[in-house]
């Protein structure tokens, strides 16, 4: 009885404290732009492709393919994590038993998979700890971002370890009572030989120490991730359902021009005086983007795939895509509080531009769209970029000096190039006079 309240109370912090933080993260959706959603159906086949199938992660087919059964086991396990809030709850043990073969297939697979989570935790771990893995580094990846990645990866590792050693001193013990063992476990079946000679209190010790070590440690690390670059553990597959699904060459116009394009071209509305205050154009700040942008942003996991194939940065300019979605969840993080208590209107004197991301980053960008076709999680950096770009220009007139030339020229001219319009077929009359 005793273990069920403290289990109890537990389970009830867990809750609230994630309940809270949730509360606090996703209130600043608020604040940004809507953004509808079309074609459900070609979004689910997406998720299914991309974040169940984990397609694009083996883009890197070995470390990929670890990274997939990382994903797929966790899938498996969280099977398992649930039936031990059931037991703690009840006092009981397996409580999904009656599952029957079912119950034996999944908490089979579990075991399994906790071993080669295990193992592919120790590669992840070596490879940031020994080796200098490029797109792991850049001047945007500070001190606490590594700190992080190797705090969470441990997390799971350890998590993976009290879940074989709880299943491998249940087997003891069950074996030991004469209780009948629920479920099939064949990795932990033979770890299980290696304690069999340990006597009963130490066998019920380490069950015990293993089961409260495991759930203390899932309720610890759910808590964790969202102030952590692994928060994409809850956020990646609802952003891939709610990520663009027209090509990414595809550029979307700008509703507010659209209409005023429209008002101008309709005779009986060309001259009429608006009523309406003119709308920003473009993004400045973190509460300018869409919703789905700042999802792009809490999905991010830093992997530094996006950084890693864009052509300005391997130039060595300064534009890193993996940067300006970081810059944007730390500017929503330092503006949001604010936002909260002072509503829509609230200036702190600072801009997402500007403080945090330079003109000099937007304009290196060429709008390849080779950081959105590599995300693993389909987040669009180009079209926060755009946006940027389009405050810029039309409420800033802050384009390079070349692009203010074609502007210049096509409101002139009516064409890029400096030449008048008469003139523009002057290039033929060589070839005219040729054929006389």
């Amino acid at each position: 009885m005793i273990k069920q309240i403290l289990f109890a109370v537990a389970l009830v912090i867990t809750l609230g404290i994630f309940a809270w933080t949730m509360r606090n993260i996703f209130y600043y959706f608020r604040f940004t732009k809507k953004l509808p959603l079309n074609n459900i159906p070609a979004r689910l086949r997406e998720t299914f492709s991309v974040a169940i199938a984990q397609t694009k992660i083996f883009r890197h087919p070995v470390m990929g393919f670890l990274h997939a059964l990382v994903f797929w086991g966790f899938m498996v396990i969280l099977f398992g994590s649930i039936e031990m809030v059931f037991d703690g709850l009840a006092g009981i043990e397996r409580a999904f038993g009656s599952l029957g073969v079912v119950y034996d297939v999944l908490i089979a697979t579990g075991d399994i998979f906790a071993a080669i989570i295990t193992l592919a935790i120790l590669v992840f771990l070596f490879r940031r700890l020994f080796m200098k893995v490029k797109r792991f580094y850049g001047p945007e990846m500070k001190a606490v971002s590594k700190a992080d990645a190797n705090l969470a990866l441990s997390f799971i590792l350890i998590l993976m370890i009290t879940l074989l050693g709880m299943n491998t001193f249940y087997l003891i013990l069950a074996h030991n009572e004469g209780h009948e063992i629920v479920g099939v476990y064949p990795v932990s079946s033979h770890l299980a030989d290696l304690f069999a000679s340990m006597n009963d209190e130490s066998i019920w010790f380490w069950h015990e120490f293993n089961w409260w070590s495991h759930i203390l440690l899932i309720f610890a690390f759910a808590n964790m991730l969202p102030y952590s670059k692994h928060f994409h553990v809850f956020m990646s597959v609802p952003n891939v359902f709610v990520s663009r699904i027209s090509p990414l060459g595809y550029v979307d116009n700008m509703e507010s021009i659209t209409k005023e394009v429209k008002l101008m071209l309709d005779p009986s509305t060309a001259f009429a005086a608006s009523t309406e205050a003119p709308a920003k154009f473009g993004v400045s700040d973190a509460n300018d983007v869409s919703w789905v942008n700042y999802m792009n942003a809490l999905s991010c996991t830093e992997c530094g795939r996006c950084t890693a194939v864009c052509p300005a940065n391997i130039t060595g300019k300064l534009l890193s895509p993996r940067k300006i979605m970081m810059d944007l969840r730390a500017r929503m993080k330092e503006k949001g509080p604010g936002l909260v208590r002072n509503g829509e209107s609230y200036d702190d004197g600072k801009s997402l531009i500007g403080n945090y991301i330079s003109e000099e980053e937007l304009w290196a960008c060429t709008l390849c769209n080779a950081c959105a076709q590599e995300c693993p999680v389909n987040i669009n950096q180009p079209s926060i970029i755009l946006d940027m770009r389009r405050y810029l220009v039309l409420e800033k007139s802050a384009a390079p000096s070349g692009l203010n030339t074609v502007f210049t020229n096509i409101e002139n001219n009516g064409a890029p190039w400096q030449f008048s319009p008469h003139d523009r077929m002057r290039w033929a009359d060589e070839l005219y006079l040729n054929q006389l």
